[in-house]
């Protein structure tokens, strides 16, 4: 089921792109705490990054350099007509290979669409990407397991491991957990990562 989630959102880019449009709501207070850890125009990888609303546009907003990267055509040339000046590139975050370092990543309401053996090798693939010191934000479930919701009236897939394994598999790539936050209720009840690569 996990593997619908590329046609899913390949299908239905306008309505994602219409629901997600507009200046970020839930996560303005995190996008911040992750801004506030970056160098002045930083280089950030979104990966996930949707049409580009509201993650990457606020991002840019503040001076940041973003390339995006997601599985849908039609939401990265939604990202390249609206900001030509970024780089964009459709492709699969499990394959992820730039061949570039950023001193931010982020992976908001994206890894969770992935299924447990795909998420992990990812810290992997982000420590790949990561320049000394860079910063990771990233969302998961609440806790291990497998929760299938619904999105113009077919499953969506959500996917997650157990908080524990999270915190090995950042170690085992590098990264120093910075903040995690389960469930914030100002965020949607998201769960929160923010991780310093070493």
């Amino acid at each position: 089921m996990n593997e619908r989630i590329i046609g899913l959102y390949e299908e239905n880019a306008g309505a994602w792109d219409a629901l997600r449009g507009g200046e970020p709501r839930l996560e303005r207070k995190w996008l911040e705490r992750f801004a506030a850890r970056l160098p002045p125009g930083a280089a950030v990888l979104d990966t996930g990054c949707g049409s580009g609303q509201p993650v990457a546009r606020w991002l840019i907003g503040r001076g940041f350099d973003v390339t995006g990267i997601d599985s849908s055509p039609s939401l990265i040339a939604l990202c390249r007509r609206r900001f030509p000046a970024q780089s964009w590139h459709v492709g699969d975050m499990r394959r992820l290979e730039l061949g570039e370092r950023f001193d931010g990543l982020i992976a908001w309401h994206s890894l969770f669409h992935l299924a447990p053996d795909d998420q992990r090798p990812m810290f992997a693939r982000f420590a790949a990407h990561a320049r000394p010191g860079a910063i990771l934000m990233f969302t998961t479930g609440w806790g291990e397991g497998v929760r299938i919701g619904e999105w113009q009236g077919e499953p969506l897939y959500h996917a997650s491991l157990d908080a524990a394994e999270y915190r090995r598999l950042l170690a085992a790539s590098g990264f120093e957990l910075l903040e995690h936050r389960l469930r914030d209720p100002e965020c949607g009840e998201a769960t929160v990562w923010i991780a310093r690569a070493g």
